[in-house]
């Protein structure tokens, strides 16, 4: 290999260990507290949402207007998903909220059960 071909594998290289980096850095971790800001067909609301990251799996728990609730979910990436049982007015139902991480904020859409879908925005208390 000349000296030339071997520069360019370094920098390949080292091109794809900084992506790589920045990708888990980009990821980092959502463990902690977070401030929702929620739109839906049926009304709004702020709940407060306790996160905690193993790997790519979410526990957690959600604290708003339907009560409090334990979390379960994953991030892969960017990408987060995750889920609790609500009850209102005797009727249960699944709320899933979907998005994207990007450092301490957050943003997506969310179901209410078939019930009520929307949007939210997410901001992690310092």
């Amino acid at each position: 290999m000349s000296s030339a071909q071997r520069f360019v594998s370094r920098v390949l290289s080292l091109s794809i260990a900084f992506a790589l980096a920045a990708t888990v850095a980009a990821q980092g971790n959502v463990s902690g507290v977070w401030i929702f800001n929620v739109q839906t067909d049926a009304g709004s609301g702020t709940p407060t949402i306790t996160l905690k990251q193993d790997g790519e799996k979410l526990t957690g728990q959600y604290s708003g207007q339907l009560g409090e609730a334990p979390i379960t979910g994953t991030i892969k990436g960017a990408d987060i998903m995750f889920s609790f049982n609500g009850d209102l007015q005797g009727q249960s139902f699944t709320v899933t909220y979907k998005g994207t991480v990007s450092g301490n904020t957050m943003k997506g859409s969310v179901d209410l059960g078939g019930q009520a879908q929307g949007t939210f925005t997410a901001e992690k208390k310092k």
